[in-house]
């Protein structure tokens, strides 16, 4: 197994990150469940194992650089909101096996597969949530409960803070990968952050072997109670972005 990993192993350890043979053949086996839904649910693009070590899982576990300490102890709660194919979420859970983990994603097959996953890889304290964030952040089983939400590719920084800051209890952070356009991205989202209680701590950059341009983790902290009106409705938070 670690000689099927190797990529993936020698570039965590390059970011400090060690994983054991458990957590590799997790690593493996998830990709095999990627590829064999992938057929009909086109998840992703990337479906060649020495890309998805570096442009899925490796970028997922990028997000532990930011962390705090406590994410090692069982009671973080993370969030991983517009899920899709587990990214960076499920990665994320591998590597901290005590965390208990939440997965928002609102498309109905992607939810499936998302189940099926972390059934097929023997996860504790990972749950499915099938609804769209803007309804997860309304609900009291999960506003103001997580310590961590993350997001993959699901939208801009200005409306990634409405779906995920409500969700946040106070201290609580939000992690979003981001490309190159991470300072633009961070600029146009300073009013919405501050709207619903959030401040930028961090915009750590990040290099992957072999992707061209940098990466970025983008580091929200609440420091405020989110105002109850947000987030709003579905589908207006993509429509209508705050910006005062």
């Amino acid at each position: 197994m670690a000689e099927r990993c190797a990529v993936l192993a020698k570039e965590a350890g390059r970011l400090g990150l060690k994983l054991g043979d458990r957590q590799l053949e997790l690593f493996w086996r998830y990709a095999q469940e990627l590829q064999a839904w992938n057929e009909r649910l086109n998840l992703t693009t990337i479906v060649e194992w020495e890309d998805v070590q570096v442009q899925h899982f490796l970028d997922s576990l990028s997000a532990a650089l930011v962390l705090p300490a406590a994410a090692q102890s069982s009671p973080y709660a993370m969030v991983d909101v517009g899920s899709g194919g587990g990214f960076p979420g499920v990665p994320l859970k591998i590597l901290l096996p005590h965390a208990h983990l939440s997965l928002v994603e609102s498309v109905a097959k992607k939810a499936a597969f998302l189940r099926h996953l972390v059934q097929a890889l023997g996860l504790d304290g990972v749950q499915v949530l099938a609804m769209r964030a803007e309804e997860a952040g309304h609900d009291p089983l999960y506003r103001e409960r997580y310590d961590l939400a993350l997001a993959r590719a699901v939208a801009p920084l200005s409306v990634l803070a409405e779906y995920t800051l409500p969700l946040l209890r106070l201290g609580g952070l939000l992690v979003a990968h981001k490309g190159r356009e991470a300072a633009a991205e961070v600029a146009a989202a300073q009013a919405a952050c501050t709207i619903l209680g959030g401040e930028v701590r961090e915009v750590r950059r990040v290099t992957l072997p072999g992707l061209e341009g940098p990466r970025h983790l983008v580091v929200v902290e609440k420091v405020c109670p989110t105002p109850e009106r947000y987030p709003r409705r579905p589908g207006i938070p993509a429509k209508r972005p705050l910006t005062t």
